[in-house]
């Protein structure tokens, strides 16, 4: 069952572009902070929630921390909006 976060973690339009960016490949925080044009410390706290929302996940490489995405919350939403619409019919 999706909670609030996730809706709350989707409402952002910098981290709706995070989601993007990983979507098309594994990065790190440093990878990400390039492509904004925010503060690292702004980036930190949009990945923050996308890992509360668990809309992505982290592995420790090193002294890097790389970012990839968790597509089977992403697929849980695209169901509980399908399940709205199919209501409807």
């Amino acid at each position: 069952m999706l909670n609030d976060r996730v809706f709350k973690a989707l409402s952002d339009a910098n981290r709706r572009k995070i989601i993007s960016l990983l979507r098309r490949k594994d990065m790190t925080a440093g990878e990400i902070s390039e492509q904004f044009d925010i503060s690292k410390p702004s980036i930190s706290e949009h990945l923050k929630i996308l890992k509360n929302a668990e809309l992505i996940s982290s592995e420790k490489n090193g002294q890097f921390i790389t970012y990839f995405l968790n597509s089977s919350i992403l697929e849980d939403v695209i169901t509980y909006f399908m399940e709205i619409v199919k209501t409807k019919e």
